[in-house]
């Protein structure tokens, strides 16, 4: 058993011995399953993450107002480094468990910008896509990374994608909705992993959706129509469309800084670059 194994089975929100095993497919976090008197949690193990400008504490403020909002699962303990929460009975959506569930998801959408904000108690957290893309790409520059090079080139399409964009309503968004962070129960939906809750606009929550579902234009249609009922102005699919291939990008330069930085079991950092980065180019092609 490893230092942080013990550290988590003496955890004081314990009732008795417990067992525990990891949980896999974590790109950022190591998790494990626990079994204590009858019932089974997840404990997320992680510290702050400066560069992905990851805080635990946010973390923790935005997983309670989804708890609160009926959003994600309810924590049960929290302490530095530590996240304790219920574990959800239900099945991990895939790309394709995205595509074919986007009237839901929409929904789901709806309901956590309209609601999570309300219950958020403290300091909020800020995202906003294009700034990542310029602080990743100082972190990028400053290392020996093999994706260097192309920096110029990917601050320059940012500049593009960000220069399409259009005013919208800030929001409370999840801002990480990769397949592995939406959970299906057979009766709802649950949205987990709130690395990366904070306010923002609608457009990247959605445009992330598409881009990590490899939605086409027909899936892109029904998303926006569902979203927002209907009333999408040209203007307002063109920015998506260039918010698209900028969440792509982002997904591309956050496994570019997290090569140089992470070390997660099991990880290919450079692979998931690789993949975002060809997403990237289809979408600017476009």
């Amino acid at each position: 058993m490893t230092e942080l194994e013990r550290r988590v089975s003496a955890l004081a929100c314990w009732r008795g011995p417990v067992k525990m095993a990891p949980l896999e497919g974590g790109l950022t976090n190591l998790s494990y399953v626990v079994e204590d008197a009858g019932e089974k949690f997840v404990v997320r193990c992680g510290d702050d993450i400066p560069v992905h400008h990851v805080f635990r504490d946010r973390e923790l403020a935005a997983s309670m107002a989804a708890y609160a909002a009926g959003l994600s699962p309810e924590i049960v303990h929290a302490e530095p480094g530590l996240l304790v929460m219920r574990f959800v009975e239900g099945r991990t959506y895939t790309e394709a468990d995205l595509r074919a569930n986007i009237q839901r998801l929409a929904l789901l959408l709806r309901k956590c910008h309209h609601e999570v904000g309300d219950h958020l108690a403290g300091p909020p957290n800020f995202f906003s896509v294009f700034h990542v893309i310029r602080d990743y790409a100082r972190t990028i520059r400053a290392a020996s990374s093999p994706f260097a090079a192309d920096v110029p080139r990917y601050l320059e399409a940012g500049r593009a994608l960000e220069a399409a964009q259009v005013p919208m309503p800030i929001i409370f968004g999840h801002h990480d909705l990769l397949p592995g962070n939406v959970m299906d129960d057979g009766k709802r939906l649950w949205l987990i992993d709130w690395e990366y809750g904070g306010f923002g606009t609608a457009m990247f929550d959605l445009a992330n959706l598409s881009a990590n579902g490899a939605f086409g234009e027909t899936e892109d249609t029904t998303l926006l129509d569902a979203y927002f009922e209907g009333k999408v102005s040209a203007d307002l699919r063109r920015s998506f469309q260039a918010m698209k291939a900028a969440s792509a990008l982002r997904e591309a330069m956050w496994a570019m800084v997290s090569d140089i930085h992470l070390q997660i079991p099991g990880a290919d950092y450079k692979a998931h670059a690789r993949d975002y980065l060809r997403r990237f180019e289809e979408l600017m092609a476009r």
